[in-house]
């Protein structure tokens, strides 16, 4: 439930943006289109550059959502004067959108040194440990199709550091990629399964065995319209380059991809939360840029104020056949109102019963909150990110804006089976933070993941054949030989999921048999050999005790440039060299 604690915005406030929006100056203007955000362009809508000298654009039609006062454009102006927004001389307006491309400088600059990371803060979770198969035969998790892990590690190793090892979430860095699995033809079966089962290459005992589950990718013209809400953080931790700045660059590419029927409003959070733009249609880009040019960071962090204050907007415009998220722009640092994790996540919780989604994206370093990122995303069925430069923000906001936009599917769960006469013990690497009670699987009162139109989700299990030496010693009293049954089948897969918005869930099922081994890696798709190069560097930055010391870093190298295959954007190239970054930083 809601504290008390976030309910301290007025309601007359709220209706003044929602019901008398529209009499607003700003909001009687015709539709500005888009175009090159000048201080001239932006004065036209409302927004006045601050002064001569530094061009920085913002509203003398001020107001705080709190005091119920009239509605402006700009963020609203907090009580205490010594965190008043600041001028940011240096900091240039967003260049027009003809500039979004790969070959833009990458950010944060070097010239900003990184911060004291003592202060960060990651969940914590301990490796999942080998289960026999004839105690525990079934493994049930939810699927995870977060990314953030991957640039958070990226963002350590490229300042030549290691990552905590509770950073280093094995499945999100095998997530990151995209693999290429064959994709469904029709929306009414939205995943396709595709597997693997190869030796192990740091364990001669074991083989892996690699689950990729494509979803149904929509066409575009299919897909429904979108109510969006901007909930941008412009506290005074967010005054780096790497923070707002960079969260600015990142929403004026998700701007780009709007249509004219997609609709997004913001609301600006330091101190007191209000709102900055109120909604306004696909067509209006130029007005959505310069209002992003007009936030400045200051204050304090209230996080639980703009959380309450984004959702009760995108409700008022909640629209059935619309996609309705809420987009959470911040390093996390949440001091102000309610900044406990656990109950910002039951608020979050409640929230997505009305059908409004939350998605987060982290900007910072020193005093990132990975926790209160995790804790939100996981709760709001939405999806979890990093972003640690512009090339980021282009992958996660323009490459991969079905997938992180349009929901194909809810509550997706996996259950793994696995046949006794066959395998005698498994591991599931990664998704320690995921895993769920077997009889979760059926009940669909349990909340697990989205996923989004043309997503993957790709998990490896470490699997021990019968007959092979186990891991631990089979027992002297009532250990009992395993039964004899199902044929040539090592596993049984069941994925099971809701459509968007529905509360009845359907499922698809597949065995696991011998047509889907491998006699060795070399033999197995690029897909696998890729994914278990990317495992194994997640599993050795961790520290996990499962890989062999005879399988170094340059044998992960050697694995994952031989995987590289087509690689148009450059990403699988850059987690090459990630791999020897690493073994500068952990030295073995």
């Amino acid at each position: 439930m809601a504290s008390s604690g976030l309910r301290i915005l007025g309601s007359t406030a709220l209706s003044l943006l929602i019901a008398g929006g529209a009499s607003a100056p700003s909001l009687a203007l015709s539709s500005p289109g888009d175009g090159a955000v000048t201080p001239e362009a932006c004065a036209a809508l409302g927004y006045v550059a601050s002064s001569e000298r530094d061009h920085r654009l913002t509203s003398p039609r001020r107001a705080t959502m709190a005091q119920g006062a009239p509605v402006g454009m700009a963020p609203p102006p907090l009580p205490i004067p010594s965190i008043q927004p600041r001028s940011e001389s240096k900091a240039p307006a967003p260049p027009p959108p003809a500039v979004y491309g790969y070959a833009s400088p990458v950010m944060p600059s070097p010239a900003f040194a990184p911060q004291a990371r003592d202060t960060e803060k990651y969940p914590g979770a301990v490796a999942n440990p080998v289960k026999r198969v004839a105690d525990e035969p079934v493994s049930t998790f939810s699927i995870d199709v977060d990314t953030a892990a991957y640039a958070n590690v990226r963002r350590f190793l490229n300042d030549a550091s290691a990552p905590p090892r509770d950073a280093v979430r094995v499945e999100e860095l095998i997530n990151y990629f995209d693999y290429g699995y064959a994709r469904p033809t029709a929306k009414d079966a939205p995943f396709k399964p595709t597997v693997a089962v190869v030796p192990s290459p740091w364990s001669k005992d074991r083989q892996l065995l690699h689950i990729g589950v494509q979803g149904y990718a929509a066409p575009r013209a299919d897909q429904p319209p979108l109510n969006l809400v901007f909930l941008i953080d412009t506290s005074g931790s967010m005054s780096g380059e790497d923070r707002l700045p960079l969260a600015k660059k990142a929403l004026n590419v998700l701007i780009d991809q709007l249509r004219p029927q997609d609709r997004v409003s913001m609301v600006a959070y330091a101190g007191s939360a209000g709102a900055v733009l109120s909604p306004t249609d696909g067509r209006s880009k130029l007005k959505m840029r310069c209002a992003l040019t007009a936030l400045q960071s200051g204050g304090s962090t209230a996080g639980g104020q703009g959380l309450e204050l984004a959702y009760a907007l995108a409700k008022q415009n909640l629209d059935p056949k619309a996609v309705n998220r809420v987009i959470l722009l911040t390093d996390g640092d949440f001091n102000v109102g309610i900044a406990d994790p656990a109950r910002l996540k039951d608020f979050v919780s409640d929230q997505r019963k009305s059908g409004v989604y939350l998605s987060v994206y982290g900007f910072g370093r020193g005093n990132y909150n990975d926790t209160m990122m995790q804790a939100l995303a996981q709760n709001g069925n939405g999806t979890a990110a990093y972003v640690d430069s512009l090339q980021e923000a282009r992958k996660l906001l323009r490459d991969d804006f079905d997938s992180a936009l349009f929901p194909i599917a809810d509550d997706v769960k996996i259950q793994v089976e696995f046949n006794p006469a066959k395998v005698a013990e498994y591991r599931l690497i990664g998704y320690e933070t995921r895993l769920l009670n077997r009889e979760d699987f059926n009940n669909d009162q349990v909340d697990a993941g989205e996923v989004g139109s043309g997503a993957a989700v790709t998990a490896i299990y470490e699997i021990t054949p019968v007959g092979a030496r186990p891991s631990s010693d089979p027992l002297r009293y009532g250990d009992k030989a395993p039964a004899r049954a199902g044929g040539d089948e090592l596993a049984f897969l069941k994925i099971r999921y809701k459509p968007p918005g529905g509360s009845a869930s359907k499922l698809i099922e597949r065995p696991i048999g011998a047509g889907d081994v491998r006699s060795n890696l070399a033999a197995a798709p690029e897909a696998t050999r890729f994914a278990v190069a990317v495992a194994a560097y997640g599993q050795k930055l961790r520290g996990d005790p499962w890989v062999d010391d005879g399988f170094d870093w340059n044998a992960v190298t050697a694995l994952a440039q031989g995987a590289r295959g087509e690689d148009p954007y450059g990403l699988r190239a850059e987690f090459v060299q990630l791999t020897r970054a690493a073994k500068d930083v952990k030295g073995s």
